[in-house]
């Protein structure tokens, strides 16, 4: 939605900005749609696949519950859930995080690196028809400059970072 604004106001977004919003969104849908399906086709989802394509890249295929949890940007009850759904198909394991009393380890089972390994070609092959193959190496290196400036606070924004 695009308007004017009274001075003080909410600085609405003007037509080229607002275009390039949506733009940015159709992208994302576009892309993640695409990923999420070819995943779904090999019996994983988006989020599995994060969990234990990070997993394998860890020491012990292990990480902290709230290590994953902000690495993907999710709350510790939404991780902890869904690793109780990845738990009952074998695809990881939880033991007591000596660290922490109250929290967990998440650890990369032998079947849920298999999965994984079985998965990876697929997931590989659907970035790069989605995405990769359909962008010259120019736009690629453009949209690696945008998300490290994306990554950044904003001025200003005194928020604890994660």
């Amino acid at each position: 939605m695009s308007t004017t604004s009274p001075v003080g106001a909410v600085p609405w977004l003007n037509p080229d900005e607002e275009r390039a919003w949506r733009a940015f969104l159709r992208v994302v849908v576009a892309v993640q749609t695409g990923t999420a399906r070819d995943l779904a086709a090999v019996g994983l989802s988006e989020p599995d696949y994060e969990v234990l394509s990070t997993l394998s890249e860890r020491t012990d295929h292990t990480s902290s519950l709230g290590d994953q949890a902000d690495k993907m940007g999710w709350s510790r009850s939404r991780l902890s859930r869904h690793a109780t759904r990845m738990e009952s198909r074998g695809l990881l394991k939880r033991t007591p995080d000596p660290a922490d009393g109250r929290g967990c380890l998440l650890v990369l089972t032998a079947q849920g690196l298999e999965a994984l390994e079985d998965a990876a070609p697929a997931h590989v092959q659907s970035v790069r028809r989605h995405f990769i193959d359909r962008l010259a190496p120019d736009d690629l290196t453009a949209i690696e400059q945008i998300a490290r400036r994306l990554e950044e606070p904003p001025v200003g924004d005194d928020r604890p970072t994660t």
